[in-house]
């Protein structure tokens, strides 16, 4: 065999269209003390970037507390994170952006997302149980939003569903910022046990690497850098980067990759996601201090000759490494036979931190693995960043500014129609959410996703949250929110909140003011985890989301998708959102405030109009989500459910719609009627007790300085405030179930 890398001349202009920049071109040089050739610098290509490296971000993502007594895979190091939740038993959690696919093609950039992040769980031998999902688009009447909406949510929906896997909570959020360019997030949580964790990582020399599950097209190349440029109106020609999935391969692989495991066969596994076999073969290769020859022309491929970069870059779907220990290779070959898979020896690990790529007996492409990889020889960068004009302006916002609504009513009438918040029925009914049975939150909807751990008296909580109107305003504190509402739904639903994973969805990093936007973000994030004590287990960065307004590029609405991990310990304490019966007295927990700021109330009215990220003081949150903890603890709630978007009058909707119970609410003359109702100044939880309660629960609060008030109760039909008749509870249910579905003109 060639001994030196075949020749493909390239110089820095390849190196320029390949994404790469040239003071990257001149490191390579120099580090591998040659000019690389062409499939070499396409390895660099992937690798380097942003998408695989985080080479614009990962000097501010290792400011974020990444340790903690639970966590049991060091932050970043594995395909998901890893918490110990109790009886010799892990949950492994992440979430992932497939944002620039989807904008192309949604249903199978949707697709894809969903079957990636369940193959970053199962890898490390855990059995995904839930799927979460966070998505952005424009307003649902426009009809590009409405193409996409349609893609997205078939494609989740058609993957997880066939797939198996519950899909148990989310969001949705619409802002005009995501017209061009709307953002996918998808997240799964799966369990296993303590000794059948599975590290993704290539050791011992002479063990054979393979390549099993689907075979290898040409769908998916340089999927990688794709992710890592701006959306233009040429992007469609880049349909070729869009990968496509198949759930039911993905099923097979599942279940093969769990008997493997169990098998003891396997040194290591990693799921071939984001840049393909290089990636795999590097990162594997880097983190167990060895190396890999690998023979290309022993990749099972599909749709005729691939060259050995194509073959290097390809993201087709269902596909992983295995490392395997030497001497049980028949037995490894006959799982995946049985389950119908293909499954393919392409080289062994060596001893050295080299990679070394065989196209036919040609050597196409050696290069170092710790060269390519983050960590390692991948480029690390601080890029400029600026506070952006409209901060300023933002600040200089005033209550004061806006008259009082002449009929409070009419006013309740018209945001409740908004297109966030309204109900996500439409959107729900298209997953599947019970299979497995283990989703208790679907007979008892709760503030986050309550999921059984069968065997156990335990559950975990899952939840997905992030206002990216927030985050706008006040990058730093609308981070910070986006944290502490997810601790709020956990704790709300009768959980510990445990540790979060993040989907940092930002602008270009090159312009200063989307970098400001990511830096501040972050900063909040970090300061808000450690506060919580939920440290930051890994997830993903997209940035380059942004749209074209006349001859300006603007970055979409930053929005850091906050995925939490919570532990519910006993499942008796689980606590839904739902009023229970006539008669409850109904208490706001939480500070009052005028705040309006950033509201959906003055989105509605007024929006046009600037303002800063609404009321919120951490140390309160804290103190609030511990005192709710010990209410539930010692059964003084019927019901829990925190106010955020759309405010308290929302919130008692929300409340009131499970059961279809009416309710008496009054005001508080020391606030404006519209703050107090539609205002959504943060720390504050709607409960529901027995008013026998009533007492015991002044007590805790009065203990926790948080104040408590009695704000009315519940009534068997009819809705009234401050003794005015405001309809029947289904009046106000219609519009809230009929809306969204109005502004996607649907059809029965």
């Amino acid at each position: 065999m060639s001994q030196t890398p075949h020749a493909h001349p390239t110089d820095l202009n390849t190196a320029k269209q390949l994404g790469l920049l040239p003071e990257e071109f001149q490191h390579i040089v120099e580090a591998l003390g040659r000019v690389p050739n062409f499939t070499e610098l396409c390895a660099f290509s992937g690798m380097w970037s942003e998408h695989c490296s985080y080479k614009n971000s990962i000097k501010w993502l290792k400011t974020l507390p990444r340790t903690g007594p639970d966590m049991l895979a060091e932050a970043g190091k594995e395909n998901a994170g890893l918490i110990d939740i109790g009886d010799g038993l892990a949950c492994a959690f992440k979430i992932e952006s497939h944002n620039h696919p989807s904008a192309i093609e949604p249903y199978q950039g949707a697709a894809t997302g969903v079957g990636g992040i369940n193959r970053d769980i199962f890898t490390m031998g855990a059995r995904p149980i839930a799927q979460l999902n966070a998505l952005f688009f424009s307003h649902p009447a426009e009809t590009k939003s409405q193409w996409l909406m349609r893609g997205v949510v078939k494609g989740i929906g058609d993957y997880g569903n066939a797939f198996g896997v519950p899909t148990v909570a989310g969001q949705v959020f619409f802002d005009d910022s995501f017209r061009q360019n709307p953002l996918v997030n998808a997240m799964s949580a799966g369990i296993v046990e303590h000794h059948k964790v599975m590290s993704a990582i290539a050791t011992g020399a002479g063990n054979p690497v393979y390549i099993v599950g689907s075979a290898t097209g040409k769908d998916g190349i340089h999927g990688a850098s794709f992710a890592s440029g701006d959306i233009t109106e040429s992007s469609a020609d880049n349909l070729p980067a869009v990968q496509v999935g198949d759930p039911f391969q993905e099923k097979l692989l599942l279940e093969a990759t769990l008997e493997l495991i169990d098998s003891g066969a396997a040194v290591g596994i990693q799921d071939m996601g984001a840049a393909g076999i290089i990636c795999s073969t590097s990162e594997m290769s880097e983190k167990g201090g060895h190396g890999m020859d690998i023979y290309l022309d022993r990749v099972p491929t599909r749709g005729g000759e691939m060259q050995p970069y194509e073959l290097l870059l390809s993201e087709s779907q269902e596909r992983m490494l295995v490392v395997v220990h030497k001497g049980r290779e028949k037995e490894v070959e006959a799982i995946f036979d049985r389950w119908d898979l293909q499954c393919a020896c392409i080289g062994e690990v060596t001893g050295q931190d080299r990679l070394r790529f065989y196209m036919h007996g040609t050597l196409e492409a050696e290069l170092p693995a710790s060269l390519l990889v983050l960590g390692g020889g991948a480029p690390v960068y601080e890029r400029e960043f600026a506070e952006p004009a409209y901060i300023k302006t933002a600040k200089q916002f005033s209550p004061s500014q806006i008259p009082q609504p002449k009929n409070l009513k009419d006013t309740a009438l018209k945001l409740h129609a908004q297109p966030n918040l309204v109900s996500r029925t439409w959107v729900t009914r298209q997953y599947d959410s019970t299979i497995g049975t283990a989703n208790l939150s679907a007979n008892k909807p709760s503030d986050a996703a309550i999921i059984w751990v069968k065997g156990t008296q335990k559950a975990l909580a899952l939840t997905v949250d992030v206002n990216p109107r927030y985050v706008q305003a006040d990058p730093k504190k609308g981070a910070m929110i986006a944290v502490a509402e997810a601790a709020r739904n956990i704790a709300c639903s009768g959980a510990t909140p445990k540790a979060i994973t993040n989907c940092l969805n930002f602008g270009n990093p090159y312009q200063p003011e989307a970098y400001w936007q990511f830096v501040h973000a972050v900063k909040g994030m970090g300061e808000a985890c450690k506060a919580f004590g939920t440290p930051v287990t890994g997830g993903n960065v997209s940035f380059y989301n942004q749209f074209t307004k006349g001859n300006q590029t603007i970055p979409v609405a930053p929005s850091p998708s906050i995925g939490m991990l919570g532990l519910l310990h006993d499942l008796k304490h689980h606590t839904g959102l739902a009023f229970q019966k006539p008669g409850e007295a109904i208490f706001l927990l939480g500070e009052a405030t005028n705040d309006i700021a950033s509201s959906e109330y003055l989105r509605c009215f007024y929006p046009d109009l600037l303002s800063p990220a609404p009321y919120f003081v951490l140390e309160k949150e804290i103190v609030l989500c511990t005192l709710i903890q010990h209410a539930i603890a010692q059964g003084l709630v019927a019901s829990a459910h925190d106010v955020s978007e759309g405010g308290l009058w929302q919130c008692l909707l929300e409340s009131a719609y499970p059961n279809m119970l009416g309710f008496e609410a009054f005001l508080d003359d020391s606030f404006r009627p519209d703050a107090y109702l539609f205002g959504e100044g943060q720390g504050r939880i709607l409960i529901s007790a027995d008013p026998e309660n009533e007492e015991a629960l002044l007590d805790l609060a009065s203990e926790a300085g948080v104040p408590l008030t009695l704000i009315g109760h519940t009534l068997p039909n009819k809705v009234r405030v401050e003794g005015e008749d405001w309809g029947n509870i289904e009046d106000w249910y219609t519009i809230y179930t009929e809306s969204l579905e109005k502004y996607l003109q649907v059809t029965q």
